[in-house]
């Protein structure tokens, strides 16, 4: 399954990608949505630090939020993030 989650400009893309999947380990690193705040979603990731990631509008940021559910309660597993310009591709399995 892919999903495009548009970002308010390249460098939110860039961080999102970057927060969510290394393809060096293979490793997710996302591990809570904490909130969702109109475009606005902070997520925590394995260290326990929380990041805010600026999203296009609020419909954006409700469907990361819900393609990424699956994999926070372990039923997928993200496979590949790519930040092109201001998207996101997300790949989980």
């Amino acid at each position: 399954m892919r999903a495009s989650i548009v970002c308010e400009d390249g460098y939110e893309a860039r961080k999102l990608a970057s927060l969510i999947y290394s393809e060096e380990g293979g490793e997710t690193y996302i591990t809570e949505i904490r909130s969702v705040i109109g475009n606005e979603v902070v997520i925590a990731i394995k260290d326990g630090s929380a990041h805010s990631i600026l999203l296009r509008d609020i419909a954006q940021a409700e469907g990361f939020a819900d393609f990424v559910q699956s994999v926070l309660e372990g039923r997928h597993r993200i496979t590949g993030a790519a930040a092109r310009r201001d998207r996101v591709e997300i790949d989980k399995e």
